[in-house]
């Protein structure tokens, strides 16, 4: 959906009348019924008389075509100004531009892409803006079929018309010359740069028809993006299917192929349990219905898994496509009922009922992505929910199932991958834990390397030691310590002190914790390692989780205050005392559980309380 279109001519008289930001204003609310923010719209006057500036150039056909806000089907992104034409060999080319309005920003090193800068009230990371424009269009390219089919060109690039450049400048730094080589960014003082490079490709007009065939494109991936995924997925042996992964997987492959023949709406939900192999199934159906031409995408609330896959797929490359198959949960708030074809949503368990940063926007994300989506399956694990916002439950996806008038289906994934494939493992820790009874009371007969140390260092040497391997052991730690470093970038700035011990959290500058070559150094946390795997995994459990008079107690209050998964839990306790204490000790309990289940071959664990730990030595003997 484009808000505004018209031809240079008719964009330029709009300017010098002062009403091209009403006229976008009136559209967006004819459109979508939506009413316009006052610094939206002051950007819109601000951004566009620069642009006013760009356009005035005889040499820039008067009848070339001109869209401003751009929505990208199937998203919530929408481009800034596009400018459509022709070259001298007569082939149409669309020139996007992101506009932004930044008089200053930062690189932000070891996160690929990302600047600091201040917006929304804030210092914030964002993305590069060369990042933002390549990426849409990327998007562009990638899924609209009259962009593939009519062999329309793309050049995307940015117009920073506020930032001035110095030398050796931030918005330059080498980790974003692959994305600037792509999208170059243009600044303060370079109107003439710009009107070059889009009469580069922009010699005669087309009164606008290219942006038509591109408004009106059907959603297809493209071949090229069929390829690249497939190819990524061949002979990477992470992503071979076993047992009843198979079973599942083609289940879904007939549900889903069955939602695009019969336009009716279905819901998988798939349960399985820490190992079953939920995100190898996801990722192998994100390959195959792409490959199948429909419009599929890998959901999850939490960034770790997405990050890590995407790497893992993409392997040595920075720039890939396949960046536009993974998303947020929180991104189909405003999309229309089936406008994607199958949606997998990884870590259900962890979806929030409202998105955005302050989470207030949107109604529910089980809500909205099973509306979005013509078939949606859910991978969830009840017993992983880990902070007070997560809401997704089975329950919780039926609800929203009928109330879309959506047919459900429940899979369950059985064979245990991890933890040696011990079942049993798994069953002792809820029994030891006090989770759930079993019939697991001790580890008899189970193969899993598990040990209980009485020294933090002795644990961290272990681990160090393991990772030497095969990069695939790391440390993890319960939420007790401080995230007091302003800038996390430094290993040797410690946060977890116990004793002479000392370790850094996982650090600010990377996305992927779970698989960089020097973070064995630091400790992950929950965040960043639900979802993922490794070999082995060395755990510190904190203060919050206790052995007093013959019971596993949890204390909330022992939970450092940086710690967002039990945002809220000090007023339920002074409205509700006992739902505070029983919300907080599953939540404590499942953030062990989870993180003591991420080795597939062995967990080493230190305890703060010695009463915990003799209790534990006590129940592996």
């Amino acid at each position: 959906m484009i808000v505004y279109d018209g031809i240079k001519t008719d964009f330029l008289k709009s300017v010098e009348d002062d009403t091209i930001a009403v006229e976008i204003e009136e559209n967006i609310y004819q459109k979508m019924r939506r009413h316009t923010a006052a610094n939206e719209f002051r950007s819109w006057e601000n951004s566009l008389e620069y642009m006013y500036k760009v356009l005035n150039d005889n040499e820039i056909p008067a009848d070339a075509g001109i869209a401003i806000e751009y929505n990208i089907p199937q998203t919530s992104k929408r481009v800034d100004f596009l400018i459509s034409g022709y070259n001298k060999q007569e082939i149409g080319n669309v020139v996007i531009i992101e506009l932004k309005q930044w008089d200053h920003l930062e690189s932000v090193e070891g996160m690929d892409a990302l600047v600091k800068t201040y917006t929304g009230n804030s210092l914030r990371n964002v993305v590069h803006p060369s990042y933002q424009a390549w990426s849409y269009a990327m998007m562009i390219r990638d899924y609209n079929q009259s962009v593939q089919m009519s062999n329309i060109f793309l050049h995307p690039c940015s117009y920073l018309h506020n930032y001035r450049r110095i030398g050796k400048d931030a918005l330059d730094a080498a980790q974003y010359q692959d994305y600037l080589e792509e999208a170059p960014a243009f600044t303060r003082g370079q109107v003439k740069k710009l009107r070059q490079f889009i009469k580069k490709d922009i010699v005669s007009g087309d009164n606008k028809k290219l942006i038509y065939d591109i408004d009106q494109g059907k959603i297809k991936p493209s071949k090229s993006l069929q390829n690249s995924i497939a190819n990524m997925l061949k002979g990477n042996r992470e992503f071979i299917m076993l047992d009843d992964q198979k079973v599942v997987y083609e289940e879904i492959l007939n549900m889903s192929r069955l939602s695009q023949k019969d336009e009716k709406k279905r819901v998988m939900i798939v349960q399985g349990g820490p190992g079953t192999g939920k995100t190898v199934v996801a990722v192998n159906l994100l390959a195959q219905l792409t490959c199948e031409e429909q419009f599929c995408q890998y959901v999850s609330k939490n960034s770790a898994p997405r990050n890590v896959y995407q790497k893992k797929l993409k392997g040595p490359f920075r720039k890939s496509s396949i960046d536009n198959l993974f998303k947020g949960s929180g991104v189909y708030i405003d999309m229309q009922e089936n406008m994607v074809d199958t949606l997998l949503v990884d870590e259900a368990h962890r979806l929030n009922a409202k998105s955005g940063m302050f989470r207030n926007i949107g109604e529910n994300q089980i809500k909205e992505i099973i509306h979005a989506a013509k078939c949606s399956v859910f991978f969830i694990d009840e017993s992983q929910r880990v902070t007070i916002s997560d809401i997704g439950s089975i329950e919780e996806i039926k609800k929203w199932a009928a109330k879309e008038d959506a047919e459900v289906v429940v899979q369950e994934l059985k064979s245990q991958f991890r933890c040696n494939g011990s079942d049993g493992y798994l069953a002792w820790l809820d029994d030891v834990l006090e989770i759930r009874e079993t019939a697991n009371y001790d580890l008899k007969d189970i193969d899993y390397d598990i040990e209980i140390l009485d020294s933090p260092e002795v644990m961290r040497e272990i681990i160090i030691e393991k990772n030497k391997v095969a990069n695939r052991a790391r440390i993890l730690a319960g939420y007790c310590w401080e995230w007091v470093k302003a800038s996390r970038n430094v290993t040797e700035e410690s946060d977890i002190k116990i004793g002479d011990f000392e370790i850094s959290w996982n650090l600010e500058n990377t996305t992927t914790f779970a698989i960089d070559e020097d973070s064995v150094n630091e400790a992950g946390c929950i965040h960043t390692s639900q979802g993922l795997e490794f070999d082995y995994v060395g755990v510190i459990i904190g203060d919050d989780m206790r052995y007093e008079n013959g019971k596993v107690i949890t204390d909330f209050t022992k939970r450092a205050r940086s710690d967002q998964s039990l945002k809220g839990i000090k007023k339920m306790y002074k409205n509700d005392p006992e739902l505070a204490v029983q919300t907080a000790d599953e939540i404590i309990k499942n953030t062990y559980r989870t993180l003591m289940t991420r080795g597939m071959k062995g967990c080493y664990v230190y305890c703060v309380d010695k009463g915990l730990s003799e209790y534990l030595k006590g129940r592996i003997r």
